[in-house]
């Protein structure tokens, strides 16, 4: 079976990105080990691939020995609820480093292995890389650039196919940290599904080869 290493994926839409691709996929679940990674790889059969994404040189060591990497998708990411005034140049700092400059370190990293399977990357990004929301300063700055060099990587590698998904806001932890931020009632139903913007996902992965999906945009109802 084609190999897919996806990071963040030990809980919220990583860990249903998984479960989504492991029919179709054998699975590679890179980021700090945790009992919740090793978790979601036991269930579904998956490898667990140490990372830490704000190191660019151990995201190059732990990846030399990927030779052929059929899907490489970025799930992992973090926010730092506040408005520009109340923002700092660590939230700013620490915010580029995962969301932006981690999925960048490896991209390059895993590049040959990439071009050798004529691959596939999803840049999992945010309503908030197209439209600023009010208390994500750093947040949409982080997306914005996650967007560019999604856009950038598909004009220089044409023999890849590269996507960005813009999901709405989803059922997970960091929504129920902003929902907190905001000050309002956290209520489940108003969110997307987790295992709906996976389903996105991996009808993205197994588009026909002869086409590829540059964007797609989801919403909840």
């Amino acid at each position: 079976m084609p190999t897919a290493l996806i990071t963040g994926a030990s809980r919220g839409l990583g860990a249903a990105i998984a479960a989504a691709l492991e029919p179709s996929h054998t699975l590679l679940l890179a980021g700090r080990p945790s009992p919740e990674l090793d978790e979601v790889a036991a269930r579904h059969g998956a490898t667990t691939w140490p990372m830490e994404l704000t190191d660019p040189d151990g995201i190059a060591a732990t990846t030399e020995v990927l030779t052929e990497l059929d899907v490489l998708v970025h799930c992992a990411g973090v926010a730092y609820p506040g408005r520009v005034a109340e923002s700092t140049v660590e939230e700013w700092r620490a915010t580029l480093a995962v969301n932006t400059l981690g999925p960048v370190a490896l991209t390059l990293a895993v590049l040959p292995a990439l071009r050798a399977a004529r691959g596939q990357v999803v840049f999992i990004n945010s309503g908030a890389g197209r439209n600023p929301s009010p208390g994500l300063a750093s947040y949409a700055a982080s997306k914005f650039a996650l967007r560019a060099f999604a856009d950038s990587l598909r004009v220089d590698e044409p023999e890849l196919r590269v996507t960005t998904v813009y999901p709405g806001r989803i059922d997970t932890d960091m929504q129920y940290n902003l929902v907190a931020y905001e000050g309002g009632e956290y209520r489940p139903e108003r969110f997307l599904r987790p295992a709906t913007v996976a389903a996105a996902v991996a009808d993205v992965v197994a588009t026909p080869a002869d086409a590829v999906v540059h964007e797609v945009v989801i919403r909840p109802r």
